[in-house]
C-alpha cells in the first residue's frame, strides 16, 4: 500500500513539472521561432513571447520545398512499412509460437540476435540489393551451377542481363525496412501468454491454423498491434537515413528530408524561422496519431508487460 502525504504528493507534482517542462519548453521555443519574421529572429535576448507569422512563414516553407508531394510520399511510405512489419512480425511470430518443425528455435534465435545487428552494418548490403534486384537472382545460378546444367542437358547456355533497381521507387523505400526482429520477438512473446487451452479448442472445433489465426490470435493481439503500429508509424514517419540513401529524385523526397532542405547552409540567411515553422506540421502527423490511439496505445503497453 502507497503512503500518501502532502510531501509525497507535492514531489510527484514536481517530478511531474520537470518532466513536462523538459518536453514543452523546446517545443514551445521553436513555436516561438517559427512565428517571428526574419529580423525579430536576430534580436539579443530572444522573445519569449510568439510573433504573428506563423502562418505566413509555414506558407512559405510549405511552398519552397513543394510539402505536398512530400507529404504524399512519406505517408504512403510510412503507412507501407508499418503494414508490412505488423504482417511479416505477425505471422513470422505465429509460426515460430504454435508450429513444430527442425530448427525452429534456431530461427528464433537467429530473429533475436539481429536485434543486436546496428543498422548501419546492414546499410550498404541492403543499398546493392535494392540497387540491382537481379543480383541474389544471378547469384543464386551462378552458386547453384545452374546454368552450368542446363547448358549439358540442353546445350543452351543461360545469360541473365538483368537490369532492375528499386531506387527512387515506392518499393525501395518499403521494403527493406518491413522486417523487424523487435516486433517479431513481442508479439511472441505475447502469444507465449495465450493459454493452450484456447488452441485445443480450436482443434477440438476442426479449426484449422489460419483459422485459429484469423478467429482467436488476431483479435486478441488487437491492442498490441495498435500499440506497435503507433509507434513504428512515429519511428518511420522520422526516417532520414533510408530516404537519404535511396532517393536521388526530388520528386521522391520524404517530409524529413524536405525539412533538412530548409535548414540555412553556412553561406545562406539564417532563416530559422522558416524551419521551425515547417517542424511543426512535419510532426503534425505522429502527434494526431498518438493523441487519437492514446488509448490504444496506453492498453497495449500495458498488456505486453503482464
Amino acid at each position: 500500500m502507497v503512503e500518501r502525504s502532502p510531501w509525497l504528493t507535492a514531489f510527484c507534482y514536481l517530478v511531474l513539472i520537470i518532466g513536462a517542462a523538459i518536453v514543452c519548453v523546446p517545443l514551445y521555443m521553436s513555436f516561438v521561432a517559427g512565428s517571428l519574421d526574419y529580423v525579430r529572429l536576430q534580436q539579443m535576448p530572444f522573445p519569449l513571447l510568439p510573433g504573428g507569422h506563423f502562418w505566413e512563414n509555414m506558407v512559405t516553407a510549405w511552398n519552397r520545398v513543394d510539402f505536398s508531394r512530400l507529404y504524399i510520399n512519406s505517408i504512403i511510405v510510412t503507412v507501407g512499412i508499418v503494414t508490412g512489419k505488423i504482417a511479416v512480425s505477425l505471422i513470422a511470430a505465429f509460426v515460430i509460437s504454435y508450429f513444430r518443425f527442425p530448427f525452429r528455435m534456431t530461427m528464433f534465435w537467429l530473429i533475436f540476435i539481429s536485434l543486436m545487428l546496428p543498422i548501419e552494418a546492414r546499410i550498404i548490403p541492403t543499398y546493392e540489393a535494392i540497387a540491382d534486384v537481379g543480383g541474389p537472382l544471378r547469384e543464386l545460378f551462378r552458386i547453384t551451377g545452374i546454368s552450368w546444367l542446363v547448358e549439358t542437358m540442353t546445350g543452351y547456355r543461360i545469360e541473365m542481363a538483368l537490369n532492375w533497381n528499386f531506387i527512387n521507387t515506392y518499393p525501395g523505400l518499403i521494403l527493406p525496412l518491413i522486417a523487424s526482429a523487435s516486433a517479431t520477438f513481442l508479439f511472441r512473446q505475447f502469444f507465449l501468454t495465450i493459454p493452450d487451452e484456447l488452441c485445443e479448442a480450436a482443434k477440438l472445433d476442426n479449426a484449422g491454423p489460419i483459422k485459429f489465426f484469423k478467429d482467436i490470435v488476431l483479435p486478441l493481439s488487437t491492442s498490441n498491434i495498435a500499440a506497435l503500429a503507433v509507434i513504428l508509424f512515429i519511428g518511420n514517419w522520422n526516417q532520414y537515413l533510408w530516404p537519404l540513401l535511396f532517393t536521388t529524385d526530388p520528386e521522391m523526397r520524404t517530409v524529413v528530408l524536405g525539412l533538412s532542405h530548409l535548414v540555412p547552409g553556412p553561406d545562406e540567411p539564417p532563416a530559422w524561422n522558416l524551419s521551425m515553422a515547417a517542424a511543426f506540421f512535419v510532426m503534425l502527423p505522429p502527434a494526431l496519431v498518438v493523441i487519437f490511439l492514446q488509448r490504444w496505445l496506453t492498453s497495449g503497453m500495458v498488456d505486453s508487460g503482464k
